[in-house]
């Protein structure tokens, strides 16, 4: 644990902080459906309406929100989305007409989705390339430790009031913006000699990251990755379900996930954070696939856990290589619209997943699913195995070979 965390700046553990303080108050994301059917008594029909919005809205502010991230900065992109996010879940607590209950989903489903190219962006700016899988690493456990205890928290708080529990995520949400305009400085790198057009518009713009082959086919490949991810969210249970197990019985073996990525992230970062990406990504892949490829063999609880521990590893693995791959390949004055379109593959993920794992299972059945995970994932090792060969070398410790430009003035002289 000592060498994990030493050596990292200042401004990233505040950073870290408040990435935990937001995942500690995350109410909505989790109780949503049952605040809309138990509590509102609404159809499960209307319940996935709106949160098909509130995907939807998670969509629509990828893209926008790494152009504000490179444009406006981090910090004020941060700052808007944190205090937008806290009015608006504040709000949906509130209102009571059906579409305004599925509009201001949508709204959240924006505000809370824009802060994170602009909290990756300002993570890659604040930490040097070789401690970055490190970081990323560091910043992906703080999410799933502050899921599990919010997720407890928020299961004792809806039991008295579904009202408490959006104030306390709103509340919690402006206590980051708080935090980010208090201890956080503006670290968008200053524009390299040459790079602004004559009104001091940034060189690289959302056309440049479309044409980007190489990280292209790695926003396609996470893509699939999440395609396979988020089977757990609905195709999971659903399969549980016919099978014969109870809510309780998924609730129990899906903690595993959680539980696993709290205690092995760290030591797990710390044996592949300066190892080969291709590899980890290719092994990541064949994890993830055939991790859920064998829930077609699971009949008892027991096997269900083993099948989660084989996926929880390939997420570990996955997510921090990956993040580093994504700032490796990104320009430096443009890391908020490429972090924006590798948000937008999780994004259409969460969209097409729980739609497709349902289509599938209802027409040719939960084992079909799982196969075709195991398929998925084949495609995406090959697709990472491919992709990387020819990716230029790196200097010792993982840094790319490419130099970076120096911070803002104002973010060195905040950080002094």
């Amino acid at each position: 644990m000592r060498r994990s965390v030493s050596g990292l700046p200042r401004e990233f553990w505040w950073l870290w902080t408040s990435t935990l303080i937001n995942r500690l108050g995350a109410f909505v994301a989790t109780f949503l459906a049952l605040y809309l059917t138990v509590d509102r008594g609404y159809s499960a029909s209307y319940a996935g309406l709106v949160a098909a919005l509130h995907g939807l809205g998670q969509v629509v502010s990828s893209l926008g929100a790494g152009v504000m991230t490179d444009r406006l900065g981090r910090r004020p992109t941060l700052l808007i989305a944190q205090v937008s996010t806290a009015a608006t879940v504040a709000l949906l607590g509130f209102v009571q007409h059906p579409v305004a209950i599925a509009a201001v989903g949508f709204l959240v489903g924006m505000a809370s989705n824009a802060s994170r190219p602009a909290v990756q962006a300002m993570m890659a700016d604040i930490v040097a390339p070789e401690d970055r899988v490190r970081a990323f690493a560091l910043n992906y456990w703080a999410i799933n430790l502050g899921f599990a205890f919010s997720s407890l928290a928020a299961g004792v708080i809806a039991q008295y009031s579904y009202l408490i529990g959006f104030l306390g995520e709103a509340a919690l949400t402006l206590a980051c913006a708080v935090l980010v305009f208090l201890k956080l400085p503006e670290t968008r790198p200053a524009p390299a000699p040459g790079a602004d057009g004559a009104a001091g518009e940034p060189a690289v713009g959302l056309g440049t990251v479309l044409r980007d082959r190489r990280f292209m086919g790695v926003v396609g490949l996470s893509f699939l990755m999440a395609l396979i991810f988020m089977q757990h969210t609905v195709a999971l249970p659903v399969a549980m379900g016919e099978a014969g197990f109870s809510s309780s019985d998924y609730g129990m073996v899906i903690a595993v996930n959680g539980v696993l990525i709290v205690v092995l992230q760290i030591p797990v970062t710390r044996f592949i954070e300066h190892r080969a990406p291709q590899r980890l990504l290719v092994i990541s892949a064949l994890l993830a696939g055939y991790g859920f490829g064998l829930t077609a063999f699971a009949g008892s609880l027991g096997v269900y856990a083993l099948t989660i521990c084989v996926w929880t590893l390939a997420e570990i693995v996955n997510s921090p290589t990956q993040m580093g791959l994504v700032v490796r390949l990104s320009p430096t004055q443009g890391r908020g619209r490429y972090q924006g379109v590798y948000t937008l593959s999780w994004s259409v993920a969460a969209l097409v997943a729980p739609l497709a794992g349902g289509t599938v299972i209802d027409t040719f059945g939960a084992d079909v699913l799982w196969g075709l995970c195991a398929v998925v994932g084949t495609v995406a090792a090959a697709g990472y195995w491919l992709l990387m060969r020819g990716l230029p070398a790196e200097i010792p410790g993982g840094a790319s070979a490419a130099p970076e430009a120096p911070a803002r003035p104002e973010a060195e002289a905040a950080s002094a």
